[in-house]
């Protein structure tokens, strides 16, 4: 029977005030019945609207229906025919503007909670130890791939590849296979236990993986392909940080978010039998607006920081991250300094960060981006007392890659030059992911890879 009700069925999320002293997931989930009851919103419409906005095209009232029928590794099944990470998807997808932003529901309340069922039927998948849900690998046809990085990107078009039969291996440039899934994303919003899993699901495809590779200094592309490789994925993502270019950034208590990140989640300087060194500080400002900005100042909380502050020069109306992280930040006491751009870092006679000199801001026309152009106001200047400060302004490709392989064209902000099916200037050679689009979606990356995929196939089919 349908479900009518405007409003979606809240998932359970430890209490703020508990979870900013640990690690573990906030979002708890679904239950069966909660599943079943959000699923019952579907209207299951005739145009589908819901599935034009998912880069990878999962099914998605084909599979809401299974779950609203109580068949849930039905719904599994459905899913992972398109989707080879659903249960990093339904975590950390921006459904909000995508699947969810096109559901016929959300016109007149809330739209059906797309994610969190995506995110229900893996979990419950998992939990019950059912069969996979793939076909088995087929022989392979004798062709072999070389996939640069382990991100999204990467993982997509491995397992596409592998199912199609290619021999295919990854390179990953650190010990720990997930690229950004890893380094990036924390423990509360994405444990690493669920993309540990998910990466293994490609060993049943027969995809190998090569750690410790550093592809550009270890091996270059052209080494690749002395290898016997006859095509190369790059999805070596965007991991350069952008620094603010400010006085003081030198200063001992200044991290980048890909540094500051990265030593919580991938060498867990959360956990005490960890060496990791870490800045333990009692005050912390974090400089952007984004996902990461809003992953930093949710680490530094929960590493015991007293107060937390977001600086960013635009107003909330601007604010890039997703609304359910900033609301999740809201409510474990993080400070938001908006329309506040950061001048200057302050430092003592040690060289320790003591505080962030800023400036007001006001917003005056939009600018190419779309977004009003912050304005400085005169004579606003002020200093916010801290002992440390992370830079999450965003992040650019390493050039590596791009330095190391003739033929292979960049832009300006160094991302790699594709067409649309992901083939580069260099013959043999596809990319994707943030490599090719600078830092964007974990969805986003996968959808590349997959079509990148599919251009490889034919590429090596009419060579």
């Amino acid at each position: 029977m349908a479900n009518m009700s405007p409003k979606q069925i809240e998932a359970p999320e430890q209490d703020p005030k508990v979870r900013i002293g640990n690690f573990d997931e906030v979002c708890l989930g679904y239950t069966p019945e909660m599943a079943v009851e959000e699923a019952s919103r579907c209207l299951n419409c005739p145009t589908r609207p819901c599935t034009t906005g998912c880069p990878v095209n999962v099914r998605i009232p084909d599979f809401i229906a299974k779950v609203a029928a109580g068949e849930f590794d039905e719904a599994y099944k459905i899913i992972v025919s398109t989707n080879n990470l659903p249960a990093i998807c339904g975590r950390v997808c921006p459904q909000e503007t995508q699947c969810e932003a096109r559901c016929v529901r959300g016109k007149n309340g809330e739209p059906v909670a797309i994610g969190k069922l995506e995110r229900f039927a893996s979990d419950w998948h998992a939990k019950n130890g059912h069969a996979e849900g793939h076909a088995p690998a087929p022989e392979c046809n004798g062709h072999k791939v070389a996939i640069v990085g382990s991100g999204p990107a990467g993982l997509a078009c491995a397992a596409d590849l592998a199912r199609g039969g290619f021999d295919v291996t990854m390179f990953e440039a650190s010990h720990k296979p997930g690229g950004v899934l890893v380094y990036g994303i924390p423990e509360f919003r994405l444990p690493k236990s669920i993309v540990d899993g998910e990466i293994k699901k490609l060993a049943h495809f027969g995809v190998k993986l090569v750690k410790n590779a550093v592809i550009g200094r270890a091996m270059s592309v052209d080494d690749l392909f002395e290898e016997g490789f006859e095509a190369v994925f790059i999805g070596s993502g965007a991991g350069l940080p952008q620094f603010l270019h400010i006085p003081g950034e030198q200063l001992t208590g200044v991290y980048t978010a890909n540094e500051y990140l990265t030593r919580i989640n991938l060498m867990k300087a959360y956990r005490p039998e960890y060496d990791t060194p870490i800045a333990l500080a009692r005050r912390v400002a974090v400089v952007g607006g984004g996902n990461v900005a809003m992953d930093a100042a949710r680490c530094a909380k929960r590493m015991g920081a007293e107060e937390v502050y977001i600086v960013y020069r635009r107003s909330m109306d601007e604010l890039p991250a997703r609304a359910e992280e900033v609301n999740n930040a809201q409510e474990e006491g993080i400070i938001f300094h908006l329309l506040t751009n950061p001048v200057g870092i302050e430092g003592d006679e040690n060289g320790k960060v003591t505080g962030l000199k800023c400036v007001e801001m006001e917003l005056g026309e939009p600018d190419a981006s779309g977004r009003r152009r912050p304005i400085e106001k005169p004579d606003s200047d002020f200093v916010l007392p801290v002992d440390a400060v992370i830079i999450a302004i965003g992040t650019t490709p390493n050039p590596l890659i791009e330095m190391t392989t003739d033929g292979l064209e960049v832009n300006r902000k160094g991302c790699i030059v594709t067409d649309e099916k992901g083939a580069t200037t260099r013959k043999g050679v596809f990319a994707g992911g943030d490599a090719v689009t600078g830092s964007a979606t974990v969805i986003l990356a996968m959808g590349a890879g997959r079509s990148a995929a599919a251009a490889i196939k034919e590429y090596l089919e009419n060579k």
